[in-house]
């Protein structure tokens, strides 16, 4: 294909390998386009990729939404497009960049709200996937990438030759050990529910120590103290660090020397700043997690096909060489295979740091839920109350398996109890009608905190003996609306401030004893219970085929809560996680 083929005289040039990746993404992102404006074949045949050389009187005007640290670089870049003449079939493409950061485009997105734009460059790709775990409605379409930064850890210099750097590389767990363990360096991350940076850190430190024998409740561990040095965002981590030689950690315990930071940021603040108070960058040897600024359509209200286009156009002229530049400039990386000449080194890099080294494999959307559902856990400690379907039918194998519903649950409520520290409170139910005496439900461990002992014997020792003796009883049926009632009503009453409270059940089935309260008393109860100035969601979690997850989602939402629906009950520990993080994200809190 010819220089002069493509779209307003821009082309790929024949020889470089970034030019062939944007002719295929181009082709690509030409058919998402067309599908997110609800164009079809023929568009192209009305002159989709022919687009004129003169610029009409009225411009296609786009408002784009970007991450705060690569807005200015859109900005210059939208004002080069203005300068140039930049049209899409004709018309003049006028871009207006708007920094906003991205938990708060999330937020609106999830909420169903008109983010008042029709482009989005977040940092990650993680907050288009957390729209999706999360259920929303939102219509995202990532069509590209405009540039990447990976994350890593800056360090005061002094910090940094005390570990060594920069001839000696860590592992993820072996920085976070460093830096975590009460040691004279102290990492400092800004909180990952609010941060795409902190997330994928914490997710990659999650995953290297969960690997090891114990690793749930060490990463836990990790997760616990990072927590005591956490800020609300990037910026304010930023701001944790030594602002000169006097300015320690004696005179002032907030201090870290130590952040988790992305490449870019560490440039930027090195630019910034004097050179006695650079910071050195370490990249871990087992990965640096990246940051990758999707570029995604927003279509809550309704993109035109000239807008699409328009956006489009706009995307590929960031991929033109001069706008490459531009980025590169302001501290980002434009390609997997070459990092921009001197950027690792003013990012407080060096050569003997596996600063090119991509990671494995980048974090599914399930292994960044469960590691916002521990942290959120961890953060602020957690009473929560399990309650556990003892119905017959819970006897049922689970489909290719040789194993009971029961058996595969009580497998996942111990992997669940590993997420928890030793600061948190649980407690355990199980129900099935008539199970003790009259009552539906019974309860097999009281809510306590799991480090507590009685002798030898903790809160957590008595839950996993617990759990052992679950089993289904013969001929029971689902008293799950007694059941239910009762669990809210005493969670209400034992409410501790300052936790995360929830009641968590788990059924396969429904409501069959017909002396119960009735649905539509039920939710009465639970709404006339629920009080916002003390949050305790409900989260039911429907098991199986013969579950309801319609009447699951409606009881909880009586309290704030959600219901969730897995078909196979080992799931459950990621259906429990996902529903805390829906519960208590910091944007959804009053």
């Amino acid at each position: 294909m010819g220089r002069h083929s493509l779209p307003d005289q821009y082309g790929a040039g024949s020889g470089d390998p970034r030019r062939r990746a944007f002719r295929r993404r181009l082709a690509l992102v030409t058919a998402v386009a067309l599908t997110v404006a609800g164009g079809t074949a023929a568009a192209v045949a009305q002159g989709l990729l022919s687009f004129g050389t003169s610029c009409q009187d009225d411009a296609v005007r786009l408002r784009l939404l970007a991450a705060p640290e690569v807005a200015p670089a859109l900005q210059t870049a939208a004002e080069r497009a203005r300068r140039a003449g930049l049209t899409s079939d004709g018309r003049c493409v006028a871009v207006t960049v708007i920094a906003r950061e991205p938990h708060q485009v999330a937020t609106a997105l999830t909420a169903d709200e008109d983010p008042g734009a029709e482009v989005w460059v977040p940092d990650s790709q993680a907050w288009v996937q957390r729209l999706t775990a999360n259920g929303g409605s939102a219509e995202v379409s990532t069509i590209g990438h405009v540039a990447t930064s990976p994350v890593g850890v800056a360090m005061a210099p002094a910090a940094a030759k005390s570990l060594g750097w920069p001839d000696r590389t860590y592992t993820w767990t072996e920085l976070a050990a460093a830096t975590l363990g009460g040691g004279p360096v102290r990492l400092g991350a800004a909180d990952p529910a609010r941060s795409a940076a902190g997330l994928l850190a914490l997710t990659r430190v999650s995953a290297a120590a969960g690997a090891a024998k114990g690793g749930d409740t060490r990463a836990a561990g990790l997760m616990k103290a990072l927590s005591e040095r956490v800020t609300d965002g990037d910026g304010q981590v930023l701001e944790t660090l030594p602002r000169d030689t006097s300015d320690t950690e004696s005179a002032n315990p907030r201090r870290n020397q130590a952040v988790i930071l992305s490449e870019q940021a560490a440039f930027r603040y090195n630019a910034a700043t004097e050179d006695a108070r650079d910071l050195d960058f370490f990249y871990p040897e087992d990965g640096a997690p990246r940051l990758d600024y999707p570029y995604a359509l927003l279509d809550q209200t309704g993109l035109t096909t000239d807008e699409s286009r328009a956006a489009i156009r706009f995307m590929s002229y960031l991929d033109d060489p001069e706008q490459q530049r531009l980025l590169e400039r302001h501290g980002f990386r434009t390609s997997d295979e070459r990092v921009p000449d001197g950027l690792v080194e003013r990012a407080g890099g060096s050569p003997s740091q596996p600063y090119a080294k991509p990671v494995d494999r980048p974090a599914t959307g399930v292994a960044l839920q469960e590691s916002l559902g521990v942290w959120e856990i961890t953060v602020r400690s957690a009473r929560i109350t399990m309650v556990v379907d003892a119905s017959a039918s819970m006897a049922e194998r689970v489909p290719a398996t040789e194993r009971s519903r029961m058996d595969v649950t009580k497998a996942s409520l111990r992997r669940a109890l590993d997420t928890f520290t030793a600061d948190d409170e649980i407690g355990l139910w199980d129900f099935s009608t008539a199970l003790d005496g009259a009552k539906d439900y019974r309860v097999r461990v009281p809510a306590g905190r799991l480090g507590d002992s009685e002798g030898d014997v903790t809160q957590r020792d008595r839950l996993e003996t617990a759990f052992g003796k679950l089993k289904p009883v013969k001929d029971g049926a689902t008293g799950l609306y007694d059941t239910t009632l009762a669990a809210y009503r005493e969670a209400t009453r034992s409410y501790a401030k300052g936790r995360f409270n929830a009641v968590v059940v788990l059924t396969d089935g429904v409501n069959e004893d017909p002396g119960s309260v009735s649905r539509a008393g039920l939710l009465a109860r639970l709404e006339e219970l629920a009080d916002p100035k003390r949050p305790l969601p409900l989260i039911m979690i429907a098991v199986g085929p013969d579950a309801d997850r319609e009447e699951a989602d409606r009881i909880a939402k009586a309290t704030g809560g959600s219901g969730h629906e897995v078909t196979d009950p080992a799931q459950m520990e990621t259906a429990i996680l996902k529903a805390i993080v829906k519960a208590a994200s910091p944007d959804r809190r009053g």
